[in-house]
């Protein structure tokens, strides 16, 4: 499983040319789930992302929680985080969960966020056709993968 966290000063997410959520400063996190993914990768990543200090505290030191800040997140589930491009030019998605093993594991990021920020979260919706936007704060863009935990 695989959060891409941006840190945001503002993000936003369109379905249909409406706004369908948007949070202020905090995080937007594009999620992408492999087959093989299962409830615990899901909550590594969410306590991780929880407990990531990349916001600046007043010595503009990046030593800040998101809790620290009171920031939101906007959580995007993006199946083309697993794409492989290893041969030709169209990508392969053949890694990237089906919708029977990714929606559990996304529903039970939201649930989980929602517990650990002690507070909602904003979500997309997942499969549906998403305009997202943002203004990525620093610029500050972190990869965080389940399999990967460096």
């Amino acid at each position: 499983m695989r959060f891409v966290v941006q840190r945001v000063s503002q993000a936003s997410v369109k379905i249909n040319n409406i706004i369908y959520a948007e949070v202020g400063q905090g995080y937007l996190v594009l999620v992408g789930v492999e087959e093989t993914d299962t409830l615990e990768d899901a909550e590594w990543l969410c306590q991780k992302l929880i407990s990531l200090r990349i916001f600046s505290d007043e010595s503009n030191k990046m030593n800040l929680s998101l809790k620290d800040i009171n920031g939101n997140i906007l959580l995007i589930s993006q199946f083309t985080l697993f794409a492989s491009t290893k041969k030709g030019n169209r990508p392969s998605f053949i890694r990237s969960a089906k919708p029977e093993i990714a929606v559990p594991l996304y529903e039970h990021c939201i649930e989980l966020l929602t517990q650990l920020l002690q507070k909602p979260i904003k979500t997309g919706q997942f499969g549906a056709d998403m305009k997202v936007s943002l203004v990525n704060d620093g610029p500050v863009t972190i990869l965080i993968d389940s399999k990967n935990r460096e």
